[in-house]
């Protein structure tokens, strides 16, 4: 049984629909998933070939009628687009220029590029705010941003139809005009794009009447935006052609996200790991105590053994936040800092000048005892 998706839910037109009809449906598709608004973008590779397939054979009467009736087994065998003598990508890139006029030989000098007459589209910057559980998790965001965007009507021609031009009078339809220059050297012949047609070899007769030819309308569009786990604060993110459309079909420019990372309540990050100072008052450090610390998911309960001393640095494993590559987690170290009372009553006075001379409330550090830099060192580099 075949597993080729349907002909007409690929170009998104009916069983009825005009030959008119298919063939904008096909350039619509077909625009939108050319490998050079998509570079490097198997996926999008895979629908461009799919469109061109659709509409090579709903182009054809006999085909379309052999598919009609007997789907894609109809027009697999020899001749058929699926069959041994289906194309390959140059081919479809070809045939799909031929139809269209909209995609040359070539800038100056050859090549086989785009020749599109326009600007290529602005890169657009944005800022996006998280929260540490964000960061920690991954998260998708939808944002609404105001950019230039592709002209439904023209699918961003600027012209009227496909009729609506004129080789360009100044480079005969090349799309680039030779230069001679007067060197020490001699003369020299340089290939320059052509300035009356910016490179399209055309002029536009008959322009788009919802875009006035450029090609592009000032609007507002909601992108989703996928944010991996583990960025760090200012990060930048690029979705490549999400940016402001290109002006008469150019290719659009990037999306580039800038990551903010708001501040926690509790925590500081630091790397992947993340830092709580847990404020301990002398008698629960003496004696030992249970107390409960928040971390990025939720407060956890951790054991304080008698005599913890302040500076005391204790480690949650896989506390932290992720790695952005994937890399494993970071952790959560809890700093213990013992609170001295900054006022005291008449009473705890006395207790305390009781105290105060016992041999045990003298300072005794033994080797195990380091110092806060050895201590930090060791955590965040042991």
């Amino acid at each position: 049984m075949s597993n080729k998706r349907d002909y007409y839910e690929i170009l998104g037109v009916s069983k009825g629909a005009s030959p008119e009809e298919v063939k904008k449906a096909y350039r619509k598709v077909a625009m939108k998933y050319h490998p050079d608004r998509n570079p490097d973008n198997p996926e999008a590779e895979e629908k461009f070939k799919e469109a061109a397939e659709a509409y090579e054979v709903l182009s054809d009467d006999q085909k379309k009628a052999r598919y009609d009736r007997y789907g894609h087994a109809g027009v697999g065998g020899p001749g058929g687009f699926g069959g041994a003598g289906a194309m390959d990508m140059e081919d479809i890139l070809r045939n799909f220029s031929s139809i269209f006029d909209v995609f040359g030989g070539g800038g100056p000098g050859g090549g086989g590029g785009r020749r599109t007459g326009g600007r290529r589209g602005a890169n657009l910057r944005v800022k996006v705010k998280l929260t540490m559980e964000e960061v920690a998790k991954g998260v998708q965001k939808k944002i609404k941003v105001k950019k230039y965007l592709e002209c439904d009507t023209c699918d961003g021609s600027g012209a009227k139809d496909g009729s609506s031009y004129n080789n360009c009078g100044t480079c005969g339809g090349q799309g680039a005009v030779r230069r001679v220059s007067n060197t020490f050297l001699g003369q020299m012949q340089t290939t320059v794009t052509c300035p009356a047609c910016n490179g399209a070899g055309r002029t536009i007769t008959n322009k788009c009447t919802t875009c006035k030819g450029e090609g592009r309308s000032y609007g507002e569009e909601t992108i989703t935006i996928d944010i991996p786990a583990g960025v760090t604060d200012g990060i930048q993110l690029s979705m490549s052609g999400r940016g402001n459309a290109g002006e008469k079909g150019a290719p659009p420019g990037d999306l580039i996200i800038g990551i903010e990372e708001l501040p926690h309540e509790y925590l500081k990050r630091e790397g992947n790991d993340v830092v709580y100072t847990l404020y301990l008052n002398f008698a629960d450090a003496a004696l030992g105590t249970s107390v409960e610390v928040p971390t990025i998911t939720s407060n956890v309960k951790i054991k304080i053994p008698p005599g913890t001393q302040s500076g005391k640095i204790f480690r949650l494993r896989g506390k932290g936040i992720p790695s952005i590559n994937s890399y494993g987690v970071g952790d959560q170290l809890v700093e213990v800092i013992v609170w001295t009372p900054k006022e005291l009553s008449s009473e705890e006075r006395k207790v305390l000048e009781k105290l105060k001379n016992s041999s045990n409330f003298q300072p005794n550090p033994g080797r195990s005892d380091k110092g806060f830099f050895s201590r930090m060192k060791d955590y965040f580099h042991g």
